[in-house]
């Protein structure tokens, strides 16, 4: 049995959605054909020659990384430009690179609540759930018909709520209307009469990047000519999405907290700000850049944040008027906080295709060096 690209995609995607990724971001499959089978795959937190060269001498047929390697549009390829140079080398390869980046660090047991367990925190949840990913679709279809429907928007991916699926919500009502004469209706005839039936309004959630999907599936079943349903936005945080993570962790003060974080990331040096003998008990994190979620770590008032990209002026927000922290900041390294991302993809794509190879990256890809 084989396993095509295509497959493996769809199951990451289904996981962690493009659409939930920022803005900003390119991801996806950047270089190779969806429809080739693969036997074995490279998992790499970035693309660089050397991880190149090691998926080519492995044999393998599609590279997944965290990052990038078209993160913007490309102006040019050719030989001489790293882009160009690497997109060139996969493509005379025959490997295909897939890049799964801020929709996997905002996929529930993704990059930042991967990196919380890491660091050995409990009851770990979103520091930021997203709010505004969720809608409510209501429709109203014939009693006959209720559970084609209801059974159809289910299998399309509607009425998943925290650990629960098809999850609705079912009312009787009447429903009229009065066939046109170019009408083609399920029940009575064209320019005939007005018309009652014995209806089920259904309501179910729906995450914004599976309604589309909902829609055509809703379409595809109802027996009436023109369906008739409503689409509204849920203001309400998704349990399911979010960005970074906040947990617990047993009490220790911030210097035994610094020296846990150095040496289970294995970063060669922390830039922080906090009293040394300050306790830490309740922690935020985010891998990669995680500046933008201090104010929301504040609000939680966690005794640490860790994350990375810290920039200078970023340490003074967590400052009060006294010029004391209110939080320790800890900036522990964008490729340390990250570095963990292909043992994560390796561990959730081996339980869902284990008749493909799952080899994670041996290289070193981090640019960044510390002169001591």
């Amino acid at each position: 049995m084989t396993t095509s690209i295509a497959a493996i995609t769809a199951a990451l995607e289904a996981w962690a959605p493009p659409a939930s990724a920022q803005g900003y971001d390119n991801v996806g499959l950047q270089v190779g054909d969806d429809g080739v089978s693969v036997e074995t795959a490279l998992l790499a937190l970035d693309l660089t020659p050397a991880v190149l060269d090691e998926a080519i001498a492995l044999g393998a047929r599609l590279i997944i990384t965290h990052h990038p390697l078209i993160f913007k549009p490309l102006r040019f390829v050719r030989s001489g430009d790293w882009h160009g140079e690497l997109v060139l080398r996969l493509a005379r390869a025959g490997i295909a690179l897939y890049a799964i980046h801020t929709n996997l660090d905002a996929a529930h047991g993704g990059v930042s609540m991967a990196l919380a367990e890491q660091l050995g925190l409990r009851d770990i949840a979103f520091l930021r759930p997203m709010t505004d990913t969720l809608y409510k679709l209501v429709t109203f279809v014939p009693a006959t018909h209720l559970e084609t429907v209801r059974r159809a928007l289910a299998d399309a991916g509607a009425g998943v709520i925290g650990a629960y699926d098809s999850c609705a919500f079912v009312g009787p009502g009447q429903g009229f209307f009065r066939p046109g004469p170019d009408a083609s209706p399920h029940i009575g005839y064209a320019g005939g009469p007005l018309e009652s039936v014995d209806e089920r309004r259904i309501e179910v959630e729906v995450a914004r990047w599976a309604l589309p999907r909902v829609v055509d599936a809703l379409r595809a079943v109802h027996p009436y000519e023109t369906v008739a349903y409503d689409v509204y936005p849920v203001l309400q945080p998704d349990a399911r999405i979010g960005m970074g993570a906040i947990g617990t962790t047993d009490m220790l003060p911030l210097r035994a907290f610094l020296a846990r974080v150095r040496d289970i990331l294995g970063a060669g040096h922390l830039r922080f700000t906090g009293a040394l003998d300050a306790p830490i008990r309740r922690v935020a994190v985010c891998g990669g850049s995680g500046g933008d979620l201090i104010p929301d770590a504040l609000r939680a008032g966690v005794d640490a944040l860790v994350t990375a990209d810290v920039t200078y002026h970023r340490y003074f927000d967590v400052l009060d008027a006294a010029g004391h922290s209110r939080m320790a900041l800890i900036d522990a390294g964008h490729y340390e906080t990250e570095r963990h991302t292909a043992t994560l993809l390796q561990s959730w794509l081996a339980a869902r295709f284990a008749n493909v190879r799952w080899i994670c990256s041996t290289r070193e890809t981090n640019p960044v060096q510390s002169f001591p």
